[in-house]
């Protein structure tokens, strides 16, 4: 099961399509969950009670718990610019919000309210996502891989684009109440291109929010 801006029908017609991604700069250096502020990774449940941790700027971050059959990988090399690398690490944190939604079955988890701007298209987007999963009884499973990263800062360097490629071809929707694992055949279905507009915080300094996304389905150009 996976997705990407498809209404609830094809999605069960398919048996699935999820999204998602986050982000690098383009080369290869391998981030795990666990190296994320906020982020962990345990073997038991998920605690539906949610809970914050500082990073060292000294932002209240949510903490985001995954199961250990599920797991998002982020090529990428740090970003020489400080603005640069703030705003990739919270389009990481944004996809992987969605995720951890879809885990908790929550269609109003702390965390991706957290990391995207109120009221805006991506905050929409991720309810939208977590939602479909929630109401086809689905969570996930397997691994996300996320390459091709890339950031650009404009104007004042309160914006920033982020862009990335998602390979989906080894990850899966589970059944939450069977535990069945709802594989697909490898295909060109497998490759996402996103573009994330994301903008500094005006509540909380350090943070970065998303404001905007795009998908590009079958993007085979992420295949490499």
């Amino acid at each position: 099961m996976k997705r990407h801006f498809r209404p609830v029908a094809a999605i069960l017609a398919s048996t699935a399509v999820l999204l998602l991604a986050a982000c690098g700069s383009g080369e290869d250096e391998s981030a795990k969950n666990d190296q994320i502020a906020g982020v962990d990774t345990n073997d038991t449940e998920p605690s539906a009670t949610p809970t914050v941790s500082e990073d060292a700027s000294g932002v209240q971050r949510p903490e985001m718990v995954f199961p250990s059959d599920f797991m998002m990988e982020f090529d990428r090399v740090k970003p020489s610019d400080a603005k640069q690398t703030a705003a990739l690490s919270d389009a990481e944190n944004f996809v992987r919000s969605i995720n951890h939604g879809i885990i908790q079955q929550d269609a109003e988890d702390a965390a991706y309210k957290f990391y995207s701007t109120p009221g805006s298209s991506a905050q929409a987007y991720a309810k939208k996502q977590i939602q479909q999963y929630v109401d086809g009884g689905w969570t996930v499973t397997g691994v996300q891989r996320y390459t091709q990263a890339k950031v650009d800062t404009a104007g004042d360097g309160s914006r920033a684009s982020v862009s990335f490629c998602d390979d989906d071809s080894k990850f899966y929707g589970k059944e939450v109440k069977t535990k069945k694992v709802l594989k697909t055949e490898p295909s060109d279905k497998d490759y996402y291109f996103f573009e994330i507009v994301m903008t500094t915080s005006k509540d909380t300094p350090g943070l970065w929010s998303a404001e905007s996304i795009e998908v590009q389905t079958e993007a085979t150009q992420c295949k490499a």
